[in-house]
């Protein structure tokens, strides 16, 4: 099984600061990674990175062996890189079907697969966006990344702030999707023990720096680790103070 996406040594940021710094990963083709972190330290700015929307310092990003560190975002898209911002983006002004239709590009995933993944979407199709809650906006948001019909999939905080019955849905569909269909996929959550358990591999950043890799399940194990570099302890997340961003 060959590396879909290599990272090396990749640093970057926004204006002159620098909030990733020699990070290097790779995931393997129909596999997915948990990127986990306490708040601030640059999560969300790496997902951003591999998308191609923060400046770029140093490193090198390759999908498939392809180069794509120089690309456009518009260009990482045409390559194969699906995105699922935490501002979700969604077409406002759009139907729900339309915002699905004026992306849609040819592959398995269709709007009408989209529809029997988050049945819900297919019954309000035709509300506009700004008539959708915001679970519906986060479905219709992962439904949009999918009719790209991506070979990677990045989902930054995809569960944050929803209702318990729509985190149960998304979590359903995301097992499905990395489980059952097999796409890749690095999701970004707060939740660690939530989100390891749909993924195979993790990497944990600390101050933009990796600090831990690995797979999925020997981290949910290592109670040492989750509970230095997450504050996860056997009784759940540890409580903290407010963190300064570096998204």
């Amino acid at each position: 099984m060959r590396d879909l996406l290599e990272v090396e040594r990749l640093s970057a940021g926004y204006g002159e600061a620098i909030v990733v710094s020699d990070v290097t990963l790779s995931l393997k083709e129909g596999l997915s990674l948990a990127l986990l972190g306490r708040n601030g330290m640059g999560k969300t700015t790496l997902v951003n990175s591999i998308v191609g929307v923060t400046r770029y310092r140093s490193g090198v990003i390759r999908l498939a062996g392809r180069d794509i560190t120089r690309l456009r975002p518009d260009q990482r898209a045409q390559a194969g890189i699906g995105w699922v911002p935490q501002e979700r983006n969604i077409f406002k002004s759009l139907t729900l079907h339309e915002n699905l239709t004026a992306v849609a590009r040819p592959g398995a995933w269709t709007p009408a697969k989209v529809y029997e993944l988050f049945p819900r979407l297919g019954e309000r199709k035709r509300n506009m966006g700004n008539q959708l809650s915001g679970g519906e906006q986060q479905m219709l948001a992962v439904g949009r990344a999918l009719v790209l019909n991506p070979r990677l999939i990045l989902l930054d905080e995809p569960l944050e702030g929803l209702a318990p019955i729509i985190v149960e849905e998304l979590m359903g569909a995301l097992t499905r999707i990395t489980r059952e269909e097999g796409l890749s996929a690095i999701l970004v959550e707060q939740n660690a023990q939530k989100i390891l358990g749909v993924t195979d591999r993790a990497v944990i950043l600390e101050r933009g720096m990796v600090v831990y890799a690995g797979d999925s399940a020997a981290l949910m194990a290592d109670r040492e680790a989750m509970e230095k570099y997450i504050g996860v302890s056997e009784g759940g997340p540890r409580r903290a103070g407010p963190v300064e961003s570096t998204r």
